[in-house]
């Protein structure tokens, strides 16, 4: 491709107005320490990403039962909000709008995070897959532990405590929130029959399953205007033991009624590079497109390519990407003058414990500043 396509194009809807449809996508980077708190380091890792049309932050826990993944920040404290602020100043000196995503892991946790207690889960499932590093693993994965079904009575508190959360992001500057319905954490197992076994209000049907989701939506607007919240979901995933018969039922209906909130976007994981559970077809963006009149976001191992195909063909407004941004932090200054991309980062620097192992990626101009030292 010589020239600038659709995917450099700017984007405006509602309160969404982006310089290009090229998102980053939430990818925890594991850089927040023990203390869950966004830092410098961080700071320059999404300066370096300004390019892109939008950021979306790496998974933040709004809650200290929703902590499940060593050096992930946290907003559940007014000190872990003001850890932001660097990185979104740095950030909208390029006028770049950044929405923080808040992630709830739920059963995807494990009780050396939330000091001996269960973690929490819309049913008593216990996640069967691949085991997590916990504070007390010495690096190794421990397996998953049964978690503990929420009481109805509870689960108001953890909504209100996505409130809260969200309250903090729009004190300390951000330009919205994206609430992770996505990749086995405590909402997608809210959604699917797999993992929600309830016979209550939440739970025993399609649209009881939703009901969680849906009041955390809510919260949200309270907040924020609509057009500042975006929703993450994984129709086709696999991740954290994922995937329900009847998933293409379930996640129509999700788009369908998250439709009437007149969202700033829904954010789709519609690649199978994350992995595919393959109970049917895979979903596609147009099925989403057919109930979803809003922004669509879709994400999971697109490459330019694809992503200009699938914004022409009118399967979505906007692409996220992973995966590609990490070892290309100018990937949208890649793209338009037809630089070459860097090869993906290996898998295992993705996730840099302390400031000893972060790795800062060059962009195409200082790599050709080096080769010709």
């Amino acid at each position: 491709m010589s020239e600038p396509q659709q995917l450099l194009s700017p984007y405006e809807r509602g309160r969404l107005s982006l310089a290009n449809r090229v998102v980053l996508a939430p990818m925890t980077r594991a850089r927040a320490g023990s203390e869950m708190t966004a830092n410098e380091l961080m700071a320059r890792y999404y300066e370096q990403r300004a390019g892109a049309g939008m950021l979306i932050t790496e998974g933040t826990f709004p809650s200290r039962m929703g902590v499940g993944w060593l050096h992930a920040p946290g907003i559940f404290t007014d000190e872990m909000a003001a850890g932001w602020e660097p990185t979104i100043e740095a950030v909208h000196r390029h006028g770049t709008p950044i929405f923080m995503q808040l992630w709830h892991t739920g059963r995807a946790s494990h009780s050396d995070f939330l000091d001996g207690e269960l973690p929490l889960a819309p049913s008593a499932v216990r996640h069967e897959g691949k085991g997590i590093p916990t504070p007390k693993s010495d690096g190794e994965e421990k397996a998953h532990e049964t978690p503990r079904a929420l009481t109805i009575d509870e689960i108001p508190v953890v909504i209100e405590e996505f409130k809260t959360a969200a309250k903090r992001a729009k004190d300390v500057g951000f330009d919205g929130v994206e609430i992770h319905g996505a990749n086995g954490y405590l909402i997608d197992t809210f959604l699917q029959s797999r993992t929600n076994k309830r016979d209550d209000a939440y739970g025993g049907s399609i649209e009881a399953r939703f009901r969680f989701l849906k009041e955390i939506v809510e919260a949200m607007l309270t907040v924020w205007p609509s057009q500042q919240v975006g929703v993450r979901i994984s129709p086709n995933g696999a991740f954290n033991d994922m995937g329900s018969p009847d998933f293409r039922e379930q996640f129509s209906y999700v788009a369908e009624r998250l439709d009437d909130y007149d969202l700033g976007y829904l954010h789709v994981l519609s690649g199978l590079a994350f992995g595919f559970h393959e109970l049917g077809e895979p979903m596609e963006m147009h099925e989403f497109r057919r109930v979803f009149k809003g922004t669509l976001m879709a994400n999971c191992g697109f490459d330019r390519e694809s992503a200009e195909k699938l914004i022409a063909a009118g399967g979505t407004d906007l692409v996220s990407f992973g995966r590609p941004f990490i070892s290309n932090p100018d990937l949208v200054a890649r793209f338009a003058n037809d630089w070459p991309l860097a090869d993906e980062a290996p898998q295992d620097t993705w996730y840099s414990f302390d400031a000893e192992g972060y790795t800062d990626w060059p962009t195409y101009e200082e790599e050709q500043r080096a080769a010709k030292t």
